[in-house]
């Protein structure tokens, strides 16, 4: 069974889904009959799309082995959207195979890095032309703002594939001097097939990462969707082979972490593991990986410190603060979280912080245009976040919670401030994943750093200081993968992305994202004739 969602009011934004059941919802493809969604769009320039829910492989939608399905809930109003195919070991095999296959096909192996390029740009205007529809499939999956579904996280996908496009015919070897006798030259090749599991809170934004840099190089891919949010990515699945890539060359495969996942990351058919997601995983991955001495880039979790000094232009560092820890409700892994204030201005940056989470962090229906933050995107993620709230109160400190009421259904939680928690407090060095900052205060320099390098993490910091000798002297002491001066969570395409410590291994995005998927070879050619 499927379920036929009509949505209506249409909004500046976007639209709104009101549930009913369908008691029918097959749809044919080319090797099997498959469930789908069917929806329907009543507003400017609207669209009907069926949902594939099962696992694509080879540029085929099919059915999984096993009776596994995941079902998949709109955290927005607890209902049920559909069910999806979860692959079993056996599929993941098959998975593997068919982007071995195309590893070595002429039709993939063959291309130049102009017409992989080409390929990749047809993927890209594609996503641009069914933006509505994946912002839309996005924000019901996820809970995310519609507004921040199709402003940022469908042109993310393809603005990252558009970037890498441009690498894909640039990517030379080097030729060596080593005398009139020796022609001595390396060559540039895919890595080979490539395992590549994302997360769910950002599954556009995050599949972008992976795929724009291994197509770039000429690998093969089977991605392993989040088990919460695995429906824009099928939807993608459609546009991939629209675009006119080979079969195998990009495989989607839905599951859970602990077969589908582990499967992946241990086969022997999978020459590369990129991962995405909580740091206990990570290691996980990690181990499994090992096995065959995987190559493998890690993207895990943070606790990242954002420091305001006395001279620091509190205006500006509020607004950048309650967008570091709150945007995305919270569930970012660069989510500078832990906020840092001097003496100085303690009390005026708490209070203001406060005043703008409550005029700002207006929560709600994520269709609504006005909705800053949406629900989170699980009950398990839900209860974590207020897990960790309660035990803040119960040991003494104080909760702030400047929101109004929430909605009677889904899993939404009041924006939160913590101060005056204890220094072990878990709050201030475990990573909640919520829209829950931390404000402590600190004297002077010295304790700033201590303070912000005691963690195990290593993703991000940031610094608010007009001394522009101080910024550049904290952004070198901070021990993090990345820092901002006077700024929160910027991304930008052209710049590399990653931690340091249990944060993670390699890095992604900018001409850094592309060292992990391809290998360099050295040839050395005797010209003496001896």
């Amino acid at each position: 069974m499927s379920y036929c969602f009509r949505l209506s009011q249409p909004a500046r934004w976007g639209v709104k889904p009101r549930l009913a059941k369908r008691s029918r919802g097959f749809a044919s493809s080319a090797s099997t009959w498959l469930p789908v969604l069917p929806i329907n769009l009543t507003a400017p320039n609207s669209r009907s799309w069926k949902q594939p829910v099962g696992l694509f492989i080879n540029n085929e939608y099919i059915e999984s082995q096993g009776a596994d399905r995941i079902t998949t809930v709109n955290p927005a109003t607890e209902e049920t959207i559909c069910s999806v195919h979860a692959a079993s070991g056996h599929d993941v095999d098959r998975a593997v195979s068919a982007a071995r296959d195309a590893l070595r096909h002429p039709s993939w192996r063959n291309l130049t890095g102009t017409d992989r390029a080409r390929l990749m740009v047809r993927l890209a205007d594609l996503v641009d032309a069914h933006a509505e529809t994946l912002a839309t499939i996005e924000t019901m999956d996820n809970g995310k703002p519609y507004t921040v579904s199709l402003g940022y996280d469908v042109p993310d996908l393809s603005s990252v594939l558009r970037y890498y496009a441009g690498f894909a015919d640039k990517n030379f070897g080097k030729t060596v001097d080593l005398g009139p006798e020796k022609l001595a030259y390396t060559t540039v090749q895919p890595v080979g097939v490539c395992g590549q599991i994302i997360p769910w809170n950002y599954p556009l934004s995050m599949a972008g990462w992976k795929l724009g840099p291994a197509l770039c190089c000429g690998n093969t891919i089977v991605l392993k969707l989040a088990e919460l949010t695995p429906l824009s990515m099928l939807y993608v699945g459609d546009l991939i082979r629209e675009a006119g890539f080979p079969p195998g060359v990009i495989n989607i495969v839905n599951g859970h972490g602990h077969v589908a996942g582990a499967a992946l990351a241990e086969h022997e058919g999978v020459d590369k593991i990129a991962f995405t997601g909580s740091t206990k995983t990570g290691k996980d991955v990690m181990r499994l990986a090992s096995g065959t001495m995987k190559a493998i880039t890690l993207e895990t979790g943070g606790k990242s410190p954002l420091i305001v000094f006395d001279d620091a232009n509190l205006d500006q560092a509020v607004s950048w603060a309650h967008g570091g820890v709150m945007g995305n409700q919270g569930q970012v892994c660069t989510a500078t979280s832990r906020l840092l204030v001097q003496d100085g201005v303690y009390n005026e940056f708490v209070q203001r912080f406060v005043e703008f989470t409550a005029k700002t962090s207006v929560v709600g229906d994520p269709f609504d245009e006005k909705t800053y933050q949406g629900p989170q995107v699980s009950k398990a993620q839900l209860d974590r976040v207020n897990l960790f709230i309660s035990a803040a109160k119960a040991c003494g400190g104080t909760i702030h919670q400047p929101s109004a009421s929430l909605p009677s259904r889904g899993f939404f939680v009041q924006p939160t401030i913590l101060t005056d928690l204890p220094a072990s407090h878990p709050a201030l060095h475990e990573e909640i994943f919520g829209p829950c900052a931390t404000i402590v205060r600190f004297k002077d320099e010295d304790e700033a750093l201590s303070v912000a390098n005691a963690s195990r993490y290593g993703l991000a910091g940031a610094v608010f200081t007009n001394d522009v000798a101080r910024a550049h002297r904290v952004a070198r002491e901070l021990e993090a993968g990345m820092v901002w001066v006077n700024s929160s969570n910027d991304s930008d395409i052209r710049m590399p992305f990653g931690g340091i410590k249990e944060s993670g291994i390699g890095r992604e995005l900018g001409e850094e994202g592309l060292r992990g998927y391809y290998n360099v070879k050295a040839v050395q050619v005797n010209l003496s004739g001896q």
